[in-house]
């Protein structure tokens, strides 16, 4: 059995790094998630948050990941050398 066989990645996907969730706990207090740690258990890390959650503890806001994990181009010329 490999280690890659007991890995959700659909669940690793539902819960990427910059999605808004808020904790069913505190409904109406936002946080974005860090990372999703898939050998972790619990695996969501939330920005400034310094304890890990289980998916049943969060609730997805958005499903739009913030413009920090979105890869930008460069606005500067770049060299290239031929």
């Amino acid at each position: 059995m490999g280690i890659n066989e007991n890995l959700d990645w659909e669940e690793a996907f539902e819960y990427r790094a910059g999605l808004t969730v808020e904790l069913k706990s505190q409904p109406g207090v936002l946080h974005k998630i860090a990372y999703y740690e898939v050998m972790m258990v619990p695996p969501i890390w939330l920005e400034n948050d310094p304890r890990p959650r289980y998916p049943h503890e969060v609730r997805v806001v958005s499903q739009q990941p913030t413009v920090s994990n979105v890869c930008r181009i460069s606005e500067s010329p770049v060299l290239v050398a031929s």
